[in-house]
């Protein structure tokens, strides 16, 4: 009971020190985005129609957010509020409530759900503690995929237009140059020229049958795959290559990429590893001669080194979001960083 009051106390004092939202009439929209890498993609599509800001940095855990009234701040004058819309970041609601800014709940019209639209994997069939931090809806880590990030610039696209009707042209020219960029950065302005980005984007659906039509299919006497370029080209340094992850949040980008994560650090998401767990995985490395361990900056480092050192592979440790590193500003920053990355990783492997 002394505990329950206590919480009540301390969830009542954040309240009274979060101003009312001001009333709006600034030129600019001002977006808050739950992930720094929403924000980066939101900025793009509002371009200087907007300002933005966000609440967790790409060298930050989104799982775990403390509501904070200095957070909280940054919502009360939001004019649109963008979060991932699944249970990734079960810290937003109460956050939301804390702002006083109504507006931007769920469901209203001033927020928006990044995840709307995006073919959610690995929905789990049971529910069970025991399985771990189990997202109920899917794995919610899409954002490493580039054709999901078009999905989630076209819902912040969408959400722009519906508070500011008047500008719907100009957020929709943005999406447009956004979409054309990531497909070029993607699949290489040669090949995006000969198929065009609705085939290319068809056959992405089910990325291996986009690589089985590049190798079974010519132009002017050239297979096909060739002409690919981009991010798909650089990425073949480690496509069908095994690595061990930290977290499973690798599935989007695995699949677009072709990389194999053959085993996770953590033996279900969010557990943290037994030293039996860990014994089993150095095993498994040394019998399948894996020697890449990937993980995000936020996660135990020093772990994820032990490990690596007990068989003599390479600790990988990459930013999963813009505002990681001041290098890594742009949806594209993020994904040549990972990319470029891995490569370098697995390139130094086959030549050691």
């Amino acid at each position: 009971m002394r505990h329950q009051s206590l919480l009540l106390l301390s969830v009542l004092s954040l309240s009274l020190s979060i101003p009312a939202a001001p009333a709006r009439g600034s030129d600019h929209l001002k977006v808050v985005t739950t992930l720094s890498t929403y924000a980066a993609i939101a900025r793009e599509i509002g371009g200087e129609r907007v300002t933005v800001d966000w609440i967790v940095n790409g060298n930050q855990d989104p799982h775990f957010v403390r509501p904070r009234p200095s957070l909280a701040r940054k919502l009360a004058d939001a004019d649109l509020f963008v979060s991932t819309g699944l249970d990734l970041e079960l810290w937003a609601p109460s956050l939301v409530d804390l702002s006083g800014n109504s507006e931007i709940r769920s469901g209203q019209r001033r927020y928006v759900s990044a995840a709307q639209g995006v073919h959610l994997l690995e929905v789990p069939k049971v529910i069970s503690r025991g399985e771990g931090g189990v997202h109920i809806y899917g794995n919610p880590h899409f954002i490493n995929d580039p054709l999901a990030a078009q999905v989630v610039a076209r819902n912040i696209a969408t959400g722009l237009a519906r508070i500011d009707p008047q500008h719907a042209d100009y957020y929709r020219k943005n999406l447009a140059r956004f979409d054309a960029e990531i497909d070029r950065r993607l699949y290489g302005p040669e090949l995006l020229r000969l198929l065009g980005a609705k085939l290319l984007h068809r056959l992405s659906e089910k990325p291996a049958a986009l690589w089985s039509f590049l190798e079974s299919n010519k132009y002017k006497g050239q297979p096909l795959i060739d002409k690919l370029g981009g991010w798909l080209r650089q990425g073949r340094a480690f496509r069908g290559r095994k690595a061990i992850a930290y977290h499973k949040g690798w599935v989007y980008f695995s699949r677009r990429f072709g990389l194999r994560i053959a085993d996770y650090v953590e033996p279900r998401p969010s557990i943290p590893p037994t030293p039996r767990h860990i014994e089993q995985l150095i095993e498994r490395m040394r019998n399948e001669g894996i020697d890449i361990i990937l993980a995000a900056t936020f996660y135990d480092q020093a772990k994820v080194r032990r490990v690596a050192e007990a068989v003599g592979a390479r600790p990988v440790i990459v930013c999963t979001g813009t505002a990681c590193r001041p290098e890594i500003k742009s949806y594209c920053d993020l994904i040549d960083h990972l990319v470029g990355t891995l490569a370098a990783a697995f390139e130094r492997g086959a030549g050691s």
